[in-house]
């Protein structure tokens, strides 16, 4: 069984965090903190990211199993960032039984731009990220890892007004460890490709709400639209003045939209 690494805070209903592409939990920690005055937080590493043990290869199905097998065998409410919503999302369709609600922050169920589906519903162009983009980290991985990781950093804040603040802020929480080995970073990028999540979306029975950034330049605030129409009882939240990371650009206001959609549930 893959080493999967954990840190779990505060008691309450059980909501788990999972992190973005080459990120870890350290990114979620003051968040973390801050929701664990009223639940039982868990914040978890990727396979291959922060101190969790590699996988190979690294692909959505083998990350979803190793997530659900490291966390305590309950159901509970998975949070996701960025690629963590595609993740959320797997496991919500593979393992139901483990999923009583998801949130979905700044994420995407079919990352790359101008996708189309196999299902009536999925069958118009779907707003997202360049394709190209991505097959640019990817060629950039190859030559220079750690300005790649940078240059991502910085999509993340691009056009917020304390940008430097935040890439700070970004860079001390991603450097607290080593970056993600390439075959890890390649299988995540592939994972942002090639997904589609949608028909699982479109077939969920379950709480889900969905928080987006207006100035988000990575996740654009139409995918929120699409997504309602794909699932009619979809909570939409946008957060105007936040980008990528509205966790740590808008943290009370993010945990505050949280707090909420967990209140709503019984557990």
């Amino acid at each position: 069984m893959t080493k999967i690494h954990l840190e779990t805070y505060g008691k309450g209903k059980p909501i788990v965090l999972v992190h973005g592409w080459a990120m870890h939990t350290g990114i979620w920690r003051e968040f973390a903190k801050h929701l664990a005055q009223n639940y039982r937080v868990t914040c978890i590493d990727l396979p291959g990211h922060g101190r969790s043990e590699k996988i190979d290869p690294f692909t959505l199905e083998r990350i979803g199993d190793a997530l659900v097998n490291a966390v305590p065998g309950e159901s509970c409410c998975w949070l996701g960032w960025s690629l963590g919503v595609t993740v959320a999302l797997d496991i919500a369709g593979r393992h139901a039984e483990r999923v009583s609600s998801l949130a979905l922050l700044a994420g995407n169920p079919s990352f790359a731009v101008g996708a189309t589906g196999r299902s009536p519903e999925t069958q118009t162009e779907w707003p997202g990220m360049d394709v190209r983009l991505l097959d640019a980290f990817a060629e950039q991985l190859n030559e220079n890892c750690q300005a790649t990781l940078l240059r991502f950093l910085s999509l993340q804040v691009n056009g917020l007004p304390d940008r430097k603040a935040l890439l700070k802020s970004l860079k001390t929480a991603v450097f607290e460890c080593d970056a993600p080995d390439k075959n890890s970073l390649q299988g995540g990028l592939d994972i942002l490709k090639q997904a589609d999540l949608r028909p699982v979306l479109s077939e969920l029975r379950i709480p889900v709400s969905v928080i987006l950034g207006g100035l988000d330049t990575l996740i654009p605030v139409a995918v929120g639209r699409q997504m309602r129409r794909l699932l009619p009882s979809l909570e939409l939240n946008i957060i105007d003045r936040a980008g990528h990371v509205p966790f740590l650009s808008h943290s009370r206001e993010t945990a505050a939209i949280i707090s909420r959609f967990m209140d709503e549930q019984c557990i």
